[in-house]
């Protein structure tokens, strides 16, 4: 957590290196929460509710599809130090995945680690046509409703890219990881075995703040809600997605 709190991040050269290196780009991509591209093709996946979508309901087994092989995939960067390291500040309650169903199977996922008002997205994976696609809107979504200001994508993909986003620096992003973790990140990372204790500050983004809005059926800005969308998930994930701060 205090190198995710200095800007770097841990990688595997291969799903069975033993050893994982601390990573620090020169180049940074980070997805503005308000600039999150939404195709009206994506927008009517989301509509429909095609997919059901949880969050920290199946952690380790979206790090471990994250990890695995897949077409067109011979390797991973996570290896299993990582893959364990990230189990735990999961059960610490650091760590968050985004889980996307469909028919009760397990298509698409992502995961991070949340620490103050960021969000260190690590790796995602799709079943099914779109399913990751989904998963990152319900993420921008969560995020925006829950007061995160930052996300980091870590690395630029055309996948990334199509969906908002952007490149900079790694000084300029310093930048705005320091702001978005506040004083007492950067004074020092507080790691214990209490969630409760270990790094949150008074300031932090609350990552649970979306699913109230999904139990109740308020908007996240307006209550002015129709029964319709108050019973469509989807709905108001457009609605936090697409509404202006």
């Amino acid at each position: 957590m205090r190198a995710y709190a200095s800007g770097i991040f841990p990688m595997s050269d291969a799903r069975d290196d033993p050893d994982t290196f601390w990573i620090e780009p020169e180049m940074r991509a980070i997805l503005p929460l308000e600039g999150f591209k939404l195709s009206k093709s994506l927008a009517k996946t989301i509509r429909q509710d095609r997919f059901r979508l949880t969050t920290d309901q199946a952690f380790s087994r979206v790090i471990a599809t994250c990890a695995a092989k897949d077409k067109g995939r011979q390797d991973t960067w996570i290896n299993s130090d990582i893959e364990d390291a990230f189990c735990e500040l999961h059960r610490r309650g650091h760590a968050h995945s985004v889980e996307c169903w469909e028919d009760g199977e397990l298509v698409g996922g992502l995961y991070g680690l949340a620490m103050g008002r960021a969000f260190f997205g690590e790796s995602m994976f799709s079943r099914a046509t779109d399913a990751s696609k989904v998963a990152l809107a319900w993420l921008v979504a969560r995020m925006r409703v829950g007061g995160f200001t930052l996300l980091d994508c870590q690395f630029m993909t055309s996948h990334l890219q199509s969906l908002g986003a952007v490149e900079m620096s790694q000084a300029d992003y310093l930048v705005l990881l320091q702001q978005s973790l506040g004083r007492d990140y950067q004074a020092s990372v507080v790691f214990s075995s209490s969630p409760a204790s270990s790094g949150v500050s008074a300031g932090a983004g609350d990552w649970g703040a979306l699913d109230g809005v999904l139990a109740t059926g308020a908007g996240p800005v307006s209550d002015d809600f129709s029964s319709t969308a108050a019973s469509s998930p989807g709905k108001l994930i457009l609605q936090a997605l697409t509404q202006t701060s």
